[in-house]
């Protein structure tokens, strides 16, 4: 599914500029560092050589800033989100910062002519999703979903074993992501839209989207654990899809998971090792016999599948990327709204 990846020859690099330099920004961070570094001549990811620059950070702290990039090398360093909206240099930006903030700040950066590569979960709701790519459509900009695993090669892999027909008719699907994070207060706070639904929840629903795509669901049954503040500690959906294919997605904030995701067909079965970072695929028989393994590339870190199919899309004047297109983004927030709606977990800013 990485279309576009490397096709395009730039002039310049794409200058990539990060909003929020948390967590998460420090892998950003590190992936456009070793993907500047690549030479042309490299066997696995030449590629992506003069692909991107890391160019600027951008924090509400000049200071914090300021020592970001210095240790990854960034040219520019602005203590003001509207700073770095003025600089005309800056191409396209990742924006890293809670969900309940990405709306209001992706509006912000397309307005002001940046493309914007936005870290899931894309938006808090699905209100803030259709704002947030109406501001896409009427700026022409390029807005595109950061979820990883729907731009690895790892996703063609799968695809391509579920419908070579090895395991037989698809019957069922299972996924569960969990980590150990109550410690972390954006994941703890409601108004921060905290939670494990939309903090890795949704990788176990977009595992079964990669491969049931727009099929209609017919029925949902789905629970949670409230933590303390509210949000969903643990939580559990059955989805039953129209052509009766069963999908099981569990994940939580509270302990540690085998992170396994498994297809199961008529002939056998998939084990997808990691469902956050695929690390390989197993095929085995329908008596559980080993059959076969699948390997997956080697990557860099696994950030620069969604960083080179946006600095293409940019490249190509391209609002979207076929690896996460706005109609997929849009079911899979709905998706996660109507199983909040079971709950009947708002968020604040919701009530």
């Amino acid at each position: 599914m990485n279309k576009g990846v490397g096709m395009t020859k730039p002039t310049k690099p794409i200058n990539v500029a990060i909003l929020g330099p948390g967590r998460i920004a420090v892998s950003m961070a590190q992936t456009l560092v070793k993907m500047a570094g690549v030479a042309a001549d490299d066997p696995q990811f030449g590629q992506y050589a003069g692909l991107v620059k890391p160019y600027a950070v951008a924090s509400r702290s000049q200071q914090r800033a300021d020592e970001f990039a210095k240790k990854y090398g960034f040219e520019k360093a602005y203590g003001s989100y509207e700073a770095m909206l003025d600089d005309p240099s800056v191409d396209l930006v990742y924006i890293a910062t809670p969900h309940s903030l990405h709306a209001e700040q992706g509006i912000q950066c397309m307005e002001a002519g940046k493309n914007i590569l936005v870290e899931k979960a894309f938006t808090a709701n699905l209100e803030q999703a259709e704002r947030l790519l109406d501001a896409a459509d009427n700026t022409g900009m390029l807005c595109t979903e950061a979820i990883w695993t729907r731009y690895m090669p790892s996703r063609l892999l799968i695809d391509q074993v579920v419908s070579s027909g090895e395991i037989g008719d698809l019957v069922s699907i299972s996924s569960d992501l969990s980590y150990v994070t109550n410690y972390k207060e954006r994941l703890t706070d409601p108004s921060l839209a905290g939670g494990a639904l939309l903090d890795v929840g949704v990788y176990c629903l977009n595992f079964a989207d990669m491969i049931m795509g727009a099929r209609e669901i017919s029925r949902i049954s789905t629970c949670m654990v409230p933590y303390s503040t509210g949000v969903d500690a643990s939580n559990s959906s059955t989805l039953i899809y129209d052509d009766d294919t069963m999908v099981v997605a569990t994940s939580s904030m509270m302990s540690q998971s085998d992170r396994t995701g498994r297809i199961f067909g008529t002939k056998g079965y998939v084990e997808v090792e990691n469902i956050n970072n695929p690390g390989g695929l197993d095929i085995y028989g329908n008596d559980h016999d080993f059959i076969r393994h699948v390997d997956v590339p080697a990557q860099l870190t696994g950030y620069e599948y969604e960083v080179a199919a946006a600095a293409n899309a940019v490249l190509e004047g391209r609002h979207e990327c076929p690896e996460m297109t706005h109609a997929d983004t849009l079911r899979m927030m709905a998706l996660m709204d109507s199983l909040r709606k079971e709950w009947g977990l708002k968020y604040p800013f919701e009530q």
